[in-house]
């Protein structure tokens, strides 16, 4: 099962150093039968792009409490055995696609990192600041964060994290 996990720059750099993805559970977007019924379709291809937007906008809200961290955010995509997840229950929409994985993954189960691309900082920044409020219903808030997800984030291969870090 393909997992998207979201992680912050720092966040990239800790699992690049350690080799491999902590936490027990691992918290994660993948297509779950509750995405799938909100999202209303059957291709996977866009199961898939929506778990990782799901993701992204989970690291969105990482970068929002970690002022420090360089505004990109940060998806890792792996895959894992499908016995390895659980979706985790929940009614909202923010909990759509969350799964947890048991137990560390070796970043070599990678299949790629997303991030943002430098022209997205700027909106990604503004999104990071209002996405507290927009959770709240703040519909001007809410237009910011969507903002960032105008940005579609860059595939990279696991080879390449170095460069992202540089």
């Amino acid at each position: 099962m393909r997992v998207y996990v979201p992680l912050t720059v720092p966040g990239l750099a800790e699992v690049h150093q350690a080799g491999e993805l902590g936490g027990s559970p691992l918290r994660a977007y993948a297509v779950t039968p509750g995405l799938r019924e909100w999202y209303v379709s059957d291709d996977i291809e866009e199961l898939e792009y929506a778990a990782l937007g799901r993701a992204a906008t989970a690291s969105l809200r990482m970068l929002a409490e970690d002022p420090t961290a360089p505004r990109k955010r940060v998806v890792v995509a792996l895959d894992v055995a499908d016995k390895a997840v659980t979706a985790v229950p929940g009614i909202d929409e923010a909990s759509l696609g969350q799964v947890a994985v048991a137990g560390p993954v070796r970043l070599t189960a990678a299949a790629a990192v997303h991030a943002d691309a430098e022209d997205a900082v700027k909106d990604v920044e503004a999104a990071a600041a209002a996405v507290g409020a927009a959770d709240a219903g703040d519909d001007d808030a809410q237009f910011t964060v969507d903002g960032a997800d105008d940005h579609e984030l860059l595939w990279f291969g696991v080879q390449e994290i170095p460069g992202l870090l540089a």
